[in-house]
């Protein structure tokens, strides 16, 4: 009996110093940008601009209008919805917004306190984009989707887009993508920490999938050296996600909060 109450002393105190191991892992980041959304209205004009409509998926239906995009009760309200404004020819509006010319980082850590909807050709959405494209238009500077979600699914998924993923269709060796559960009808962290030589991305603080520089990389593989801007945005159809069902409308992501840091 002495021993097994040893052992378990031991196991104990083992865990109590992961534990702390842990806590300290924390202590390396400066909040460097944040928005809370602890205000009503518009997105804060400092941070965010709108996302103009262009002719690609998940931009095709954005709208600069209080029925896509508002803050209101502490959370940013993104919505996709029927378009009902006379003089705008497109059957949906959908919430786009960027910090581009106003934020960007390279290398540091984001995470976004979300909640998403679910209907037939929702597609809301968590990313970063470069702000000055150093190597060129898509995907040659890189894309980093932090968080995807189709239609009424349960998972999410996390991908990166490169000259090497997307031309030279290298998927495998490493693998570009992850899909994770998240937790349904309530909020999820969604997160990246992003190295000089890795992208390690996050669900609710658990690590889900490494993305390395692989050795003697150049900008085709690793264009992931320059700094990039967040775009948050409630998308609905497009190729990759399907029809719409417009009986399912409107749909919306709600953003509790977003926040950079950077290693101290």
């Amino acid at each position: 009996m002495k021993q097994i109450i040893i052992l378990l002393f031991i196991v104990l105190v083992a865990g109590c110093g992961t534990g702390k191991v842990r806590e300290k892992t924390t202590e390396k980041w400066d909040l460097i940008w944040q928005d809370e959304f602890n205000y009503e209205g518009k997105p804060d004009a400092k941070k965010w601009s709108f996302a103009p409509r262009k002719p690609v998926d998940w931009a095709c239906y954005c709208a600069d209008n209080d029925a896509t995009r508002y803050v209101e009760n502490g959370n940013l309200h993104l919505r996709g919805v029927l378009n009902t404004r006379p003089g705008d020819t497109v059957k949906y509006n959908t919430g786009c917004i960027r910090t581009t010319d106003k934020f960007s980082f390279k290398y540091g850590k984001i995470e976004v306190r979300a909640k998403l909807d679910k209907g037939k050709g929702s597609w809301p959405a968590i990313w970063m984009m470069p702000q000055d494209p150093e190597y060129g238009g898509w995907p040659h500077s890189g894309e980093i989707d932090i968080m995807e979600q189709l239609n009424s699914d349960t998972l999410a998924y996390q991908t990166i887009h490169s000259n090497y993923i997307d031309i030279q269709e290298k998927k495998e060796e490493p693998k570009y993508f992850k899909t994770v559960a998240f937790k349904v009808d309530d909020y999820n962290v969604y997160g990246l920490e992003w190295y000089p030589d890795r992208l390690e991305f996050y669900l609710n603080g658990e690590e889900t999938f490494t993305y390395p520089k692989i050795e003697n990389a150049d900008s085709k593989q690793w264009p992931f050296d320059q700094e990039f801007f967040i775009i948050l945005d409630q998308a609905l159809g497009g190729s990759w996600v399907g029809s719409i069902n417009d009986e399912d409308l409107p749909v919306e992501m709600l953003v509790d909060w977003v926040r950079v840091y950077q290693e101290k």
